[in-house]
């Protein structure tokens, strides 16, 4: 029930959807001051939101800092790499996998793995039903990806029921805890996506040290040109809008 409330509240809530119902209320509404206001709201709403200065300034805040694999000091015993976006799913190959949006959660997975960082790979998330049947699901592509990069089969491992970050925690915990009982475990995602991720898998008593990969944030100077409404830094916003509202619901019931 979660699943899907959740999902239709992330809609509700979505910037695009608030300004959508204001300029609804603004047709409909016969108050002339009133539609004016929703109007102007909707126009501001859509300039901060487009704002590359503002919302990269917010990613800053938001993201955790960059770490270096010189900084990873310890060999833990697995790598969680939580799926969602690693593999382009909308126009799934036939012979290789084509890396979606996040797919620098799979090189810098490779690259922890290549460095001895870690000594096993748990992929985590599953897929449509159609494509798990298969095998040919996020997670097996992922895989087949690593696997060309020279990771030996044996060394990846599949969780393949998650359809939240709570699920990726739930399902992942109980194979770590019976393969790797006291192992040490590095939670590889999205920085942005680490708050809720980390906080998850601690609630449920995982021990995990972070590894944030995918960063969004970066290098922030106000310019004329970071002024312009910028249709990629309005995607960003509701990527960030959306993790946000996501993170504050998981403490409200308890997830993280």
């Amino acid at each position: 029930m979660f699943y899907f409330l959740s999902k239709a509240f992330d809609f509700l809530i979505m910037p695009l959807s608030v300004v959508f119902f204001i300029l609804i209320y603004s047709f409909f509404t016969k108050n002339t001051r009133h539609r004016k206001l929703a109007v102007g709201l909707a126009i501001v709403l859509l300039g901060l939101a487009s704002n590359s200065y503002l919302v990269t300034k917010a990613i800053n805040a938001w993201e955790p800092r960059f770490v270096n694999l010189s900084e990873v000091r310890e060999t833990y015993d697995v790598g969680i790499l939580l799926s969602g976006g690693l593999i382009t799913m909308s126009t799934p190959r036939q012979d290789h996998p084509s890396v979606g949006n996040h797919g620098d959660r799979i090189l810098q997975t490779y690259l922890l793995y290549k460095h001895g960082k870690i000594k096993k790979i748990l992929i985590t998330g599953t897929s449509g039903e159609l494509l798990m049947a298969k095998k040919q699901g996020e997670t097996r592509q992922a895989a087949e990806l690593l696997a060309s990069w020279g990771v030996p089969a044996n060394d990846i491992l599949f969780e393949e029921r998650a359809r939240n970050t709570r699920e990726n925690a739930v399902f992942s915990g109980r194979i770590l805890n019976k393969m790797f009982p006291s192992g040490k475990y590095l939670l590889i995602t999205s920085a942005f996506h680490m708050r809720r991720s980390a906080g998850c898998f601690e609630k449920m008593g995982i021990q995990i040290d972070p590894f944030p990969a995918d960063f969004r944030g970066g290098y922030n100077r106000l310019t004329v040109h970071s002024m312009i409404p910028d249709p990629d830094a309005f995607a960003y916003f509701c990527m960030l809008w959306h993790e946000f509202v996501g993170y504050m619901a998981y403490k409200a019931v308890g997830y993280c």
